[in-house]
């Protein structure tokens, strides 16, 4: 707002002039004003000017001016000024999220929809509050809601019903959305699909009953409940949901999907993939993914028997214990092995510290020794059995590369593993009283006889507990072993290996997902709002991504939002305001989005809204 000539009218039909300053107080969200310079009655003034009104226009007209070129302002400071609850320091940190999403073509997306619907409420405003918001202070719908006001912009077009109510709308756009950003990001982020990453994980609720599935007249499933009882990661006993993602070469997600959270894993890769690759065109990839989706069928479905040029490939990881016999002589035979130092990317060679135990295998102590890359590999005539006409009764062989490497860091954790549960198996043997089915965990895998009494999980009496000393020593044979496997034959071990390894960011992507993004536990329970849920978190996951590749890697995703969370704009006089919280990481965003002439100390009202207007 500027200065401008007031004319206050009293009882008598006198006119007082006064000069004012009008500014906007976000506490009230009124617009107030200050007086300047108190003027006087106009009769009075009418026998010094001419035209009284024309002269302090003028005068306020130049003030503006100085104003507008001034880049000094003077303030009083009243020592005497009590504290107050009233000081509002607003978020401003979200800028850089805003102009990605703009970026992306969201905030476009989502205000060509609201033409198409008889909605009263802003869908963009909504989307956007829910993306920022699972970014920078991640929560509930009401809790997002109720903090709305934390951001510079007053997200006021809504209320807390109307999330919920678009939250029906935003899951018809899952796969629209999803093209959009493939479409925005393909080639300004050199996006990489020649190699894709997929893994499954699982999102809990805090319910205590599965969802039911819909089901016709006959008793037919039409639609499955998605909160199912299922191998939770962290073996809680909640309803959880499976998601699946799909990532490219240059870590960012692709297109995920959900599913109940008691079906396998490994039937979840083929349907995305085939899905994804039709949406985005992509003419072929190799998927890689863990050794739970090491099926026949996976095999099969992406490289079939390497007759065609137009089939996917894989690399897999491979169970060396569960593998067949044929299998572990190869692993265990030590002719073919090589021998290759590693050396980091400056030439320097790669250490390690090795665990040292004592003769009875217990920890005590570690040294450091030089990193090598012991493998051997082979080219093999695989034989798999694969479903057809819903039997697995077809027989089909199909060339796979098989590279098995050995590591004595992985061997000295192995070691240290089991003996951890050996201990805790023997301990079990000696006071089976002392423990439940739950208490002993994969301890009871070393034990012989053992089994659990089903109302209360206690271990049956009566049993003759003893430790399984043929498994340890079959283990203790394989510890260190490490197999890939892959339909891509002329790719070197070393490459192999390393893409391999790949899989670690998606493994990394989910725990950012259930830390900082704090994805669960979901407080939504339809099945739409439980899939709207999980599309504002894809697209939340997608955009801190490409923040972090804006900034070359340098930070990691905790120090960005973090740095966010304290950047803000505090009221400082009038409609000036303080900008505080900038660091390093601050600074490289500013310079990343050209802001280094626009974002100053000190700034009106009016200057930080432009700026987020983008």
């Amino acid at each position: 707002m500027s200065i401008f000539l007031k004319q206050s009218k009293f009882k008598n039909g006198r006119v007082f002039l006064s000069i004012v300053n009008g500014y906007y107080d976000p506490v009230s969200k009124n617009s107030k004003q200050k007086t300047i310079e108190k003027i006087g009655f106009l009769d009075n003034l009418e026998k010094q000017y001419d035209d009284p009104i024309t002269f302090f226009r003028n005068k306020v007209k130049v003030m503006n001016q100085e104003k507008t070129q001034s880049q000094i302002i003077t303030k009083s400071i009243d020592l005497n000024e009590e504290l107050s609850t009233n000081d509002h320091k607003y978020n401003l940190g979200y800028i850089f999220l805003k102009y990605l999403y703009n970026e992306l073509g969201l905030n476009k997306f989502f205000m060509e929809k609201q033409k198409k619907l008889n909605v009263n409420y802003n869908l963009n405003q909504i989307f956007s509050l829910l993306v920022f918001s699972r970014i920078m202070f991640p929560g509930s719908k009401k809790n997002t809601f109720d903090n709305r006001n934390i951001y510079f912009e007053q997200y006021n077009k809504f209320e807390l019903h109307d999330i919920y109510r678009s939250l029906d709308i935003f899951v018809d756009y899952k796969e629209e959305l999803e093209l959009l950003l493939w479409n925005a990001t393909k080639d300004k982020y050199n996006r990489d699909v020649s190699r894709t990453y997929y893994d499954c994980t699982n999102y809990y609720f805090e319910i205590n009953y599965n969802d039911d599935d819909l089901v016709d007249e006959e008793g037919n499933v039409i639609e499955k409940g998605y909160r199912k009882r299922g191998p939770e990661k962290n073996h809680r006993p909640d309803p959880i949901v499976e998601l699946g993602l799909l990532m490219d070469a240059t870590d960012i997600p692709l297109a995920y999907d959900i599913f109940p959270g008691n079906e396998s894993e490994k039937l979840s890769l083929r349907p995305l993939l085939k899905k994804t690759k039709s949406k985005f065109e992509i003419k072929r990839t190799v998927v890689v993914a863990d050794r739970g989706l090491n099926t026949s069928d996976n095999i099969f479905f992406l490289a079939g028997q390497n007759k065609t040029n137009n089939k996917d490939g894989y690399i897999y990881g491979q169970s060396v214990r569960g593998a067949s016999q044929e299998f572990k002589d190869w692993v265990l035979n030590q002719d073919g092995y090589i021998d290759d130092p590693i050396y980091d990317k400056d030439g320097k060679p790669v250490m390690f510290r090795s665990m040292k135990f004592d003769k009875d295998g217990h920890s005590i102590g570690y040294e450091k020794k030089q990193a090598y890359f012991r493998h051997k590999s082979r080219i093999f005539p695989k034989e798999i059995t694969i479903e057809k006409d819903g039997k697995r009764k077809v027989k089909v062989r199909t060339d796979q590369k098989q590279m098995v490497y050995y590591s004595k860091k992985y061997a000295d954790k192995q070691k240290h593993d089991r003996n951890q549960m050996i201990e805790r198996a023997k301990d079990i043997i000696r006071n089976p009283k002392k423990y439940d089915k739950v208490s002993c965990k994969g301890a009871k895998n070393y034990i012989n006889n053992i089994k659990f009494v089903k109302s209360t999980g206690d271990i049956a009496d009566g049993l003759d507990l003893s430790l399984k000393e043929d498994l340890i020593k079959e283990e203790e044979k394989f510890d260190g072993y490490y197999s890939i496997v892959t339909s891509e034959l002329k790719m070197s071990d070393m490459e192999l290996r390393d893409k391999y390894r790949g899989l670690a960011k998606i493994e990394e992507t989910f725990k950012i997902t259930k830390t900082e993004l704090e994805t669960r536990p979901v407080y939504v329970w339809t099945k739409e709002h439980i899939e709207a849920h999980f599309l504002t978190c894809f697209i939340a996951l997608v955009i801190i991504r490409l923040l972090e590749k804006k900034t070359n890697h340098n930070y990691s995703i905790r120090r960005l939002i973090n740095s966010m969370n304290n950047f803000s704009a505090e009221l400082d006089i009038e409609n000036i305001y303080k900008l505080s919280g900038a660091n390093d990481v601050i600074m490289e965003l500013i310079k990343q989005y050209n802001l280094e002439n626009d974002l100053k100390k000190y700034m009106t009202r009016e200057k930080i809204k432009k700026i987020l207007k983008y």
